[in-house]
């Protein structure tokens, strides 16, 4: 069973950064690809970026402020810059496996806790 613990949300003010961690553990080879989406209270959940075949895929709505990486699969990290208060939401680190449109949750993704990230302005 894959598992994802995330980790580095936090309360901070427009303009400023987080740097969000995701631990992954179990059987990494059965996965396709891996990511982050988030989820504002009262919205649904939504893609923000994903590593796919070594490649990186950011949202056009946080395309020049987040940056997708990932160390020995077994650490995704979602770098967030000049945050805006539309930003804050929880951000759900996500692993896809066969069968998974990786830009859409699905029940072929598992799913970490989620972790809060709250901008203020």
């Amino acid at each position: 069973q894959v598992r994802l613990v995330e980790s580095g949300g936090d309360s901070v003010q427009a303009g400023g950064s987080l740097r969000l961690s995701c631990e992954v553990s179990g059987p990494t080879y059965v996965l396709i690809c891996m990511g982050w989406f988030r989820q504002a209270p009262g919205k649904e959940r939504e893609w923000v970026a994903s590593l796919n075949s070594g490649r990186k895929y950011i949202a056009d709505s946080v395309k020049d402020r987040f940056t997708i990486s990932a160390e020995n699969v077994k650490n995704i990290y979602l770098q967030m810059d000049s945050l805006k208060p539309e930003d804050t939401a929880t951000y759900y680190c996500s692993a896809g496996r066969p069968g998974a449109t990786c830009r859409v949750q699905s029940s072929n993704h598992y799913w970490g806790q989620g972790t809060q990230v709250t901008v203020s302005s």
